[in-house]
């Protein structure tokens, strides 16, 4: 893991990463797409167009995934307790234990369950397969964001992807349950109101 993360600063200064000028930047930037900060603004904007559209009960899915992945991400930070690395300069601020990765971690659990959502929303494979792979995208942009700028190791990151993965595919099974049950429509929306 150390070998893993040394590699990608300068030999001789630390506090430099390998690449461009403009790349550590660039990973600051994509590290923020697994902010809390942005992804309760994501969150947020999703509700509100869910309840614009009639689909209470989409949103409620929709919270209590992202409420959940959260309250697991910081339950297990707390259980493990894991330092930060700290052989190398950190290039963001961070102020929590490392593993498993937040950023990681709540990426995967709020993109795959907005793109689960949306992928139910199109008729078209290749449509649901966009908003799935746009999802996992972003997911993995973010992990080796954290490990570039230094402030986790990359298990802190595979931990976080592991962890929010299997929470949003817990969620979106919930989605076909309650389907099942009559809660939703096949198309992501709820029963039409009588």
């Amino acid at each position: 893991m150390k070998r893993v993360m040394l590699s990608l600063r300068k030999e001789g200064d630390l506090s430099q990463t390998i690449g461009p000028w403009w790349l550590a930047e660039a990973a600051r930037d994509v590290t923020a797409l697994g902010g809390r900060t942005l992804l309760t603004l994501m969150t947020v904007l999703a509700l509100g167009y869910l309840v614009l559209r009639g689909r209470p009960r989409s949103a409620l899915l929709v919270f209590v995934a992202v409420v959940g992945g959260s309250l697991l991400s910081v339950a297990l930070k707390a259980w493990i307790g894991r330092g930060r690395p700290d052989f190398i300069p950190h290039l963001t601020e961070v102020a929590s234990a490392s593993f498993p990765s937040g950023h990681s971690m709540l990426g995967s659990t709020v993109y795959l369950a907005l793109g689960a959502l949306l992928s139910r929303t199109v008729e078209r494979r290749r449509e649901k397969h966009y908003f799935i792979c746009a999802a996992l995208l972003l997911s993995f942009l973010i992990g080796l964001s954290r490990v570039f700028l230094g402030v986790h190791f990359p298990t802190d990151v595979i931990a976080g992807w592991a962890a929010g993965t299997a929470w949003a595919l817990l969620c979106w099974n919930s989605s076909f349950v309650m389907q099942r049950l009559g809660l939703l429509r096949a198309g992501g929306g709820e029963r039409e109101a009588d």
